[in-house]
């Protein structure tokens, strides 16, 4: 089987690369999705369709356009990671954890310990928390090779 795995959540380290790597040195059969983590053509998605002076209409038009890509992802996935780093609020991804918990689908959270108490509902709803990507690669592991 192969396996699809989106990966949702804070894009200023290399979280996602040391996963996928390890998925690959592993030789596990995943196929990675995410949404774009290019924070400038993020920000500027719905730029195409018209200009808004006003951020608030340019940020929620191009939330939107992201939206046809991460919705239809999460929906098409079979496992989420979803990540919270120390140094933003990551928003986006307790709303990516919200929907896949409403789909049903089993997601793992990736955080550090500090952050236990303000993810303590987000933590509920996930089947796995771990700490570092490396522990992430071993659940992947164990889930696909069991």
């Amino acid at each position: 089987m192969l396996w699809k795995v989106y990966l949702s959540g804070e894009i200023h380290t290399d979280w996602r690369e040391r996963i996928i790597e390890g998925a690959k040195a592993r030789d596990l059969n995943i196929e990675f999705f995410s949404a774009n983590t290019d924070h400038e053509s993020s920000d500027a998605a719905g730029d195409l369709l018209r200009t808004n002076e006003s951020n608030f209409w340019r940020d929620h038009q191009s939330s939107k356009v992201n939206a046809i890509r991460t919705s239809t992802l999460i929906k098409q996935c079979d496992i989420g990671v979803v990540r919270f780093g120390d140094k933003y609020r990551q928003w986006n991804a307790a709303f990516d954890a919200g929907t896949l918990a409403a789909l049903g689908k089993p997601f793992i959270t990736l955080h550090d310990e500090a952050l236990i108490h303000p993810l303590k509902e987000v933590d509920a709803a996930a089947m796995a928390w771990a700490e570092t990507p490396e522990q992430v690669v071993e659940l992947l592991s164990y889930v696909i090779n069991s």
